[in-house]
């Protein structure tokens, strides 16, 4: 089962498509039981965020495309790990949040009002 309700209480928007996102890989940042890394915050992809996410480990700019992944840049949307983006939160790196394709599942772990701090305004950071 899959939560398809975003963190507003509506209905769940894609994140990104072009490059296709989501643990599911259908563009949506939903909920699942089997995803244990809760790629659940569909965020805008920043300089500081990508470096930061790289130097934790996960390096999200490479290309691997023996998984498809066409590695990303500043600007592009993505499904991130709701626990990543609460430590690049608390070490001042968080990118900002598309809170429509957020899913509401994400609220277990972020308050509202640190989701909507981040909210996304249509500027590239």
């Amino acid at each position: 089962m899959t939560d398809d309700t975003n963190v507003l209480g509506g209905q769940l928007l894609p994140c990104s498509k072009d490059p296709v996102t989501g643990w599911e890989r259908d563009g949506c940042c939903r909920s699942n039981p089997r995803d244990t890394g809760r790629h659940e915050i569909c965020a805008v992809m920043t300089e500081a965020f990508l470096e930061y996410s790289k130097a934790r480990g996960n390096d999200l700019v490479t290309p691997r495309p023996e998984l498809e992944f066409p590695g990303l840049e500043p600007g592009d949307h993505w499904c991130v790990c709701v626990d990543r983006w609460l430590e690049a939160e608390d070490d001042g790196k968080a990118p900002p949040v598309v809170l429509e394709a957020t899913a509401e599942s994400a609220l277990s772990s972020v308050p509202p009002s640190t989701l909507r701090e981040y909210e996304y305004d249509g500027d590239e950071s």
